[in-house]
């Protein structure tokens, strides 16, 4: 029931306000950008795009797309996060659903042993050898394989699983389930919204990470877009553009950057609202009725 009184409308409004103020906060960069990676040389230099584009034209599109290493970039960042997101929702369902058990009194051993990894870590140069022993440099798999497991991710979903009315579990067993089909058929279905929001933390997580592909990649050519655009934007590595030297002085390099900028959050833009959905679905709550 919502009481139409006038703190309540004060209060609502308030939130209404701040809410909308956040999401232009959020949006005007991004706008931005896209009128930068639009605009002509003159007007991107000179720093005088604002919302909208100046003298349009989508050069700065066709030197990125036409760039060999920002597509091996974008091939390699696709390949990382898809496979490295399977992987790490992969093992922290199958360590969360028996971990959400009680009646084991190993149970938290194994708890404190995933916990001791959060509060202590090797440090960058142990982490760094072992992936070096394990002869995973400039190899897909030193992306992913250091942080499969995300410790904070299985805890959250333990106490989804552990959340999970236990009528629901009995039930599938009554019916000849054991614990691989109980997990499959009944609480990876049930627990659709906490995994997609699990799913799109690991994706952004992957996508957006570029340190790792700075340490563990000593070819170039082998990083992923993150990685690849720290290189171009920050340090100004401008070798990698793969552009002919006469072809910089017709084209903006801040429109160019910009361009790759958006070409970069643009997967990300396309797959949230994807998975938005399943944030508001309250699908555990009505799943048993009194």
């Amino acid at each position: 029931m919502y009481y139409k009184t006038k703190s309540y409308r004060l209060f609502s409004s308030f939130n209404y306000l701040a809410l909308i103020l956040i999401s232009v906060l959020c949006i005007l960069p991004l706008i931005h950008i896209l009128a930068v990676s639009l605009s002509g040389r003159s007007a991107a230099n000179a720093n005088l795009v604002g919302l909208w584009p100046v003298d349009f034209t989508l050069e700065s599109y066709g030197t990125t797309l036409l760039n060999a290493n920002f597509i091996h970039a974008l091939w390699v960042a696709f390949e990382r996060t898809f496979l490295g997101t399977f992987v790490s929702m992969t093992i922290i369902v199958l360590a969360a659903y028996p971990l959400s058990k009680t009646f084991s009194k190993s149970r938290n051993v194994y708890i404190w042993f995933f916990v001791f990894t959060m509060l202590f870590s090797g440090g960058l140069v142990p982490s760094y050898l072992v992936v070096q022993k394990l002869g995973l440099i400039n190899s897909l798999w030193a992306l992913i394989l250091p942080g499969a497991v995300s410790v904070y991710n299985m805890i959250l979903l333990l106490n989804f699983f552990r959340s999970i009315s236990k009528e629901l579990e009995e039930a599938a067993f009554i019916d000849g389930a054991g614990y691989y089909r109980t997990l499959w058929s009944v609480m990876i279905p049930i627990s659709a919204p906490a995994l997609a929001t699990l799913s799109l933390f690991t994706l952004v997580g992957h996508w957006n990470s570029w340190f790792d592909g700075f340490i563990y990649m000593t070819d170039y050519r082998e990083y992923p877009l993150a990685t690849f655009l720290q290189t171009i934007i920050v340090k100004q590595d401008f070798s990698k553009l793969n552009v002919k030297p006469e072809d910089l002085a017709n084209i903006s390099q801040r429109a160019v950057n910009a361009a790759q900028i958006f070409i970069g959050s643009l997967p990300i833009l396309v797959i949230y609202p994807l998975l938005q959905r399943f944030f508001i679905k309250g699908i555990v709550l009505g799943a048993v009725k009194e």
